[in-house]
C-alpha cells in the first residue's frame, strides 16, 4: 500500500494529553496507511501554546517547519525556529512551546510502539 496526499487533506485533531495547550496533531503516515515501523505526525502549536512536558521509552525526531519557540530537552531550554532539528532520546523529558506570534509547525517521527 502507498499514500500520496496533501497534508491539508489529513484530519487535524486536538492533542488531549494532560499539560497540552493550543496544540493539534495530524497523523500523516501511520498504521492504517500500512506503515509498519515509523509514524509521521505534523503538530501545530498556536501562539502561547505548548506540548505537554513528558517522556516515553522511545526516541523521536523533530523537524521545525515554521514558527518560533523553545524546546526543553533533558532539562535544558533551546530557542528553535524554521529548519531546526531535535533528537529526543528514549526516556528524556521534553516539551515544545510557541513563543512567537505565528503557529509553530513541526514534523515528529516516532517508531511504532
Amino acid at each position: 500500500m502507498h499514500k500520496v496526499i496533501h497534508q491539508s487533506d489529513v484530519e487535524s485533531l486536538p492533542v488531549n494529553m494532560e499539560g497540552a495547550s493550543e496544540t493539534r496533531i495530524q497523523w500523516l503516515i501511520h498504521e492504517p496507511d500500512g506503515a509498519e515501523n515509523f509514524y509521521m505526525r505534523r503538530f501545530t502549536i498556536n501562539p502561547g501554546g505548548h506540548s505537554p512536558r513528558h517522556s516515553h521509552p522511545y526516541e523521536h525526531e523533530i523537524y521545525i517547519l515554521s514558527g518560533t519557540g523553545n524546546a526543553l530537552v533533558d532539562g535544558k531550554w533551546y530557542e528553535i525556529s524554521r529548519d531546526f532539528v531535535i533528537f529526543v532520546p528514549p526516556d528524556v523529558e521534553h516539551q515544545i512551546k510557541n513563543t512567537g506570534a505565528e503557529p509553530l509547525v513541526f514534523l515528529c517521527l516516532v517508531p511504532k510502539t
